[in-house]
């Protein structure tokens, strides 16, 4: 017995050794040759951090998956701690022969690991497989019997608010929740293809869409009736209703590995075995209100919003053009900002605007500018007060009213009126006007025969000199 202890001390010595000054991740290949009736394998390892995520093994001609298994040990040597986790795809040879294994690589927590191409030799069949080492010292082979643990975890659609005006946002969620109580091992499985396939079924259509663009899934600590949850947000985007028809929500699915756990859980054998399980999340609806009564509520931004404005210049003169910027800035649907309202008339010309936005999107909310950028031409001399040419309605859900944003700005402007000049510019004499009046039919021109003769007669001068010295070249 104490042979047997000792050498299990040596033997978990030279793992643990071998673990410390190994990668900290690593893809480990199965053996060079096997029989017909023997497994070969692929295990991912890390040492000194868990195994919290990894992709899936690759298919490979020749063989047929089996099914994985983990495994985890931790060691002190001279009071230093070390750690390793591993994961164990088991393959089965289809037939005899010679398997090429290509380079593989997975991320191991993120982070993309390598191995190296090989080839497998698979032989006739032979008898029993080799036992493992340990088995020896622990009574031989068992059957390991696995078990399902009921899992405390759902698949949720949330949003922000259950009632909204057209135009007005809100933020809708799809989360994975696990509770801080559950027993049952559960990871994620190939979350980029089932999401492009929920999305097409969870996007509403007649909604404008702000993606808030998850990369890194990470848990957040929430409580929900009371319960510690950890939230996984899987997708968020703010809609903003263009009519009012209801938003519907449907259940959508989301496909988990569940891992069933070992009855008798050994220090070194197989304690959990992957298995799969589809989550399902509730239909969800948020009902859609139309805006009040008002006679610029069809073009109305919905959001809340305030004004900045810049003016290049307070003075100038006739004819002389002038910058004005109208920026408007706050929490909504940014792009869908209409242009302000511009009450022109010939006395001070504004020109079509150059736009610009600015989006930011994070903590379940959309802000932003954006900036309407003109050039003004005054054709009269005087005191222009901008506000009352230039403003923007819009309807604010929080207060439940329209308001106003209006410009602040005068200008004052000097010189000698340019109306006459425009109205000289735009005679009714003048080029363009003529064109309704002008003679469209077709003729033939007979005015350039004698162009026409000039130019045949070069024609005919440049070939005959080119067969003159073509004809003349030296022999």
């Amino acid at each position: 017995m104490r042979l047997k202890g000792f050498l299990l001390s040596v033997l978990m010595l030279a793992v643990s050794y071998g673990s410390v000054r190994g990668q900290q991740a690593a893809i480990i290949l199965g053996p060079d040759e096997i029989a017909e009736n023997q497994a070969w394998t692929i295990t991912l390892t890390i040492t000194n951090e868990p195994l919290r995520n990894y992709e899936q093994f690759p298919e490979i001609p020749g063989f047929r998956k089996r099914g994985t298994s983990t495994q985890s040990q931790t060691s002190v040597i001279n009071g230093q701690m070390s750690s390793s986790y591993s994961v164990v795809m088991t393959y089965t040879p289809l037939k005899q022969g010679i398997i090429n294994i290509p380079a593989i690589t997975l991320k191991i927590n993120g982070q993309p690991v390598s191995s190296q191409p090989k080839k497998v030799r698979v032989g006739p069949p032979s008898g029993p497989q080799s036992r493992d080492p340990f088995e020896e010292f622990f009574g031989g082979r068992r059957e390991t019997e696995f078990i399902d643990v009921k899992e405390d975890a759902f698949l949720a659609v949330t949003t922000s608010k259950d009632e909204v005006y057209v135009g007005e946002g809100f933020t809708a969620t799809l989360s994975f929740f696990v509770a801080e109580s559950n027993k049952a091992p559960l990871q994620f499985h190939e979350l980029g293809e089932q999401l492009t396939d929920i999305l097409k079924k969870l996007r509403p259509s007649a909604c404008w869409e702000e993606n808030f663009n998850i990369e890194n899934i990470e848990g957040e600590r929430v409580q929900i009736a009371g319960k510690d949850y950890t939230q996984y947000r899987i997708y968020q985007a703010a809609y903003y209703p263009l009519s009012n028809t209801p938003i519907q929500f449907p259940s959508v699915g989301l496909n988990m590995i569940k891992f069933k756990v070992a009855k008798n859980p050994s220090f070194f054998g197989q304690n959990r075995r992957e298995d799969f399980k589809m989550f399902y999340s509730k239909p969800k609806t948020v009902r859609v209100k139309e805006l009040p009564p008002h006679p610029l509520r069809e073009s109305a931004a919905v959001g809340r919003y305030r004004l900045d404005e810049k003016l290049s210049a307070q003075k100038t003169e006739t004819g002389r053009s002038i910058a004005y910027d109208f920026t408007v800035s706050g929490e909504g649907n940014i792009s869908g900002i209409p242009l302000p309202q511009i009450l022109k008339d010939h006395r001070l010309e504004f020109f079509d605007p150059n736009m610009r936005q600015s989006i930011g999107r994070g903590n379940g909310r959309v802000t932003g500018s954006k900036k309407f950028s003109y050039f003004l031409v005054p054709q009269e001399p005087g005191i222009y007060d901008l506000g009352s040419r230039v403003f923007m309605v819009y309807f604010d859900p929080i207060l439940k009213k329209y308001d106003t944003l209006r410009s602040g700005k005068k200008l004052e402007v000097s010189g000698e009126s340019m109306t006459g000049l425009l109205m000289t510019s735009n005679d009714a004499t003048s080029f363009y006007d003529r064109i309704s009046e002008a003679d469209n039919s077709l003729s033939h021109r007979t005015d350039n025969d004698y162009v026409r003769f000039l130019m045949n007669g070069l024609i005919l001068l440049i070939l005959g000199a080119s067969v003159y010295l073509f004809v003349k070249k030296p022999q």
